[in-house]
């Protein structure tokens, strides 16, 4: 089972009950509103383990890479079949290097803005594509060449990508490692069923 965990508000106003006839005048106690967990309520919900967050981000990728090709093809040929093509190798390489990117971001966001971080992640991407297509190409194994763009290197990288690049690094960096590093897993929890305290019907807990 997956949570997000945040703060819990204190009772408002009109979640308090006036007790006319306490002991002191207008006395005040908390209304229907729930005691908030104890603090080892959620202490079965772990974060997501290295692996975990790797699977999600190759997912990711892969996604990104069909659609992509399929948004090209239309756009080029204008056809309708949206024809979105990858290779497994995608999953290993968007994963892993998503999965750096997401280190960089943990030591870079209180350091540099969002766009310095956004280009720092483009310069790894251009790296990570021509290091991974180079050691594929020994192998006649390289799932994508650009010799046909006007700005490439080898075939292996072109310039021509480097704003769908830069704003593909911008979407991993603001949704998808962001969300992913929030996610937690309850060990304890049935699949389907509640987990304990802190656990609404779906599953799921989010409180502001």
């Amino acid at each position: 089972m997956v949570v997000f965990v945040t703060r819990r508000k204190r009772p408002t106003s009109s979640e308090l009950l006036v007790l006319p006839d306490a002991g002191f005048p207008r006395a005040l106690i908390a209304g229907p509103s729930k005691e908030p967990a104890p603090v080892g309520a959620m202490a079965s919900a772990e974060p997501l383990t290295a692996l975990s967050r790797w699977y999600l981000y190759a997912i990711h990728g892969y996604f990104c890479e069909v659609m992509f090709t399929a948004a090209w093809e239309f756009v080029v040929n204008l056809n309708w079949k949206f024809p979105g093509v990858t290779s497994v190798w995608a999953l290993f390489i968007y994963g892993t290097s998503i999965l750096i990117v997401e280190r960089m971001y943990l030591r870079l966001r209180g350091r540099c803005p969002l766009l310095v971080r956004c280009l720092i992640y483009t310069l790894w991407t251009y790296l990570w594509e021509f290091t991974t297509g180079y050691i594929l190409r020994q192998f006649n194994a390289c799932p994508w060449d650009y010799s046909q763009f006007d700005f490439d290197f080898m075939g292996l990288i072109t310039l021509e990508y480097a704003v769908p690049w830069f704003c593909g690094a911008l979407i991993v960096e603001q949704f998808v490692i962001r969300n992913t590093l929030r996610l937690r897993f309850d060990k304890d929890a049935e699949p389907g069923e509640p987990g304990g305290p802190l656990a609404l019907a779906n599953g799921h807990v989010k409180t502001d």
